[in-house]
């Protein structure tokens, strides 16, 4: 008797394994990201609608939640509009009803009672008024079949707000820390903890992914960018931009203590600022809508001083070219698996850990043998409200993860030291 029950256990033990392992490897959801050669934005793909259309969207990783240009002919035949106080708008936590026509079979055009709420455009800085409405949306899987969620919530948006987009885009992709961004509501739908990946690729030519749900994250050559994660935490902002308190921002911040070039510390600024206030203000967020990192003025400047007095002195520096502040020739520069030999820039974070900026995402190559230090200063016309926006340029080729159940930031730094890239995700595999 003894020796079934042990032998019962051990099956139980094996089946618990499985069931484990299974749900850790089983296909999740994926967007498949380019950058736009153009505007540098970093564009995925989403089907919509019935029957479906193909939507393009530009990522905005601190985006609140989805919209689309609904004025570019929406036309859909399973489109459902969010009635006023209906479970759906507490979602985006607003109590504001629209009203107009009813029809039959809804369509966006026609809002009676249905929640309205105002989509922005992260690129031109830009709002309008808009509806909340879902609609079938498909997406693809990491073993390349597509997946559908019958109902997925959106904004519908308008022309006013398209500007600035892309060529061809009609919309945002918000993966921002809602209850209505995509991982928020793929996660709900798909039954995963709520987690995802960003691996941006550098080319304009080979896309890059986001994850959605926990890894493996497997890049070729059968390389698991998830198993060298660093982590942090993720910080709440309880004000938004809009300056509303107790409305948390949906932007995703992290505690960067300090900020070290070449090893050695930059001091020449208000290092209060790298923190959050009791307003809102300060601290470091992270943006795909940003091309590059964007700075405070005062920190700007030091860390360009810090930088340049850190080259070597035989590299000599040229006129500045838009928009950086410190150029160089690059003939003296050399060339290393992590891109140009170039002082390294580090920042050390709340957690102790050190996200370390290597010449691949610190340089930007703006045109022959002129390399420009990829960072960029804030406007002056009025003071950032955050002082540190990471963006697009500084993440490429890094692995982050946004465990939204941890509140915790895990980032590879450059995957070029492990001999990959973000480019490295087999879209069409079938295993």
């Amino acid at each position: 008797m003894a020796c079934s029950f042990s032998s019962l256990l051990i099956l139980l033990s094996f089946l618990l394994l499985v069931s484990s392992s299974l749900a850790k490897t089983s296909p999740r959801p994926i967007l498949q990201v380019t950058k736009d050669a153009t505007t540098r934005q970093y564009v995925t793909q989403i089907s919509q609608r019935t029957p479906l259309v193909p939507v393009k969207l530009t990522l905005d990783v601190g985006g609140p939640y989805m919209w689309v240009n609904c004025e570019r002919g929406y036309t859909s035949t399973s489109y459902i509009p969010a009635l006023c106080g209906s479970a759906p708008c507490q979602l985006l936590n607003t109590t504001s009803c629209t009203t107009g026509t009813t029809c039959n079979p809804p369509v966006p055009d026609c809002f009676n009672n249905t929640c309205g709420h105002g989509p922005e455009n992260p690129i031109a800085n830009t709002g309008t008024s808009g509806q909340l409405g879902a609609d079938v949306f498909k997406i693809q899987s990491t073993d390349g079949k597509i997946l559908t969620v019958p109902r997925l919530y959106f904004i519908c948006g308008n022309n006013f707000i398209n500007d600035g987009l892309a060529s061809g885009v009609t919309g945002i992709a918000g993966l921002g820390r809602t209850g209505a961004s995509l991982p928020a509501q793929l996660s709900s739908y798909f039954k995963f903890a709520p987690k995802f990946a960003l691996c941006l690729s550098s080319s304009t030519r080979a896309s890059g992914a986001v994850f959605f749900g926990d890894g493996p994250y497997t890049l070729l050559p059968n390389v698991d960018a998830s198993s060298s994660l660093s982590y942090t935490p993720l910080i709440i902002n309880p004000v938004t931009e809009s300056g509303f308190l107790g409305d948390a921002s949906p932007k995703y911040f992290i505690g960067v203590k300090s900020i070290n070039v070449g090893g050695k510390k930059v001091n020449e600024f208000n290092q209060s600022l790298l923190s959050i206030n009791s307003e809102g203000q300060g601290g470091t967020s992270i943006s795909t809508a940003d091309p590059y990192t964007v700075l405070e003025t005062t920190i700007y400047k030091a860390l360009v001083a810090a930088f340049v007095k850190a080259m070597p002195k035989n590299v000599q520096r040229v006129s500045n070219v838009a928009p950086f502040g410190a150029c160089f020739n690059s003939k003296n520069i050399g060339s290393t698996r992590l891109g140009p030999a170039v002082p390294y820039i580090e920042l050390v974070l709340e957690s102790k850990n050190v996200w370390r900026i290597e010449g691949a995402n610190s340089m930007v190559e703006v045109k022959e043998n002129v390399l420009c230090l990829g960072f960029v200063e804030a406007r002056t016309d009025f003071t950032p409200t955050i002082p540190v926006i990471i963006g697009g340029h500084q993440i490429e080729d890094n692995l982050l993860q946004f465990d939204l159940t941890k509140s915790r930031l895990g980032f590879s730094s450059s995957l070029l030291g492990r001999s990959t890239t973000c480019a490295n995700f087999n879209f069409t595999s079938t295993a």
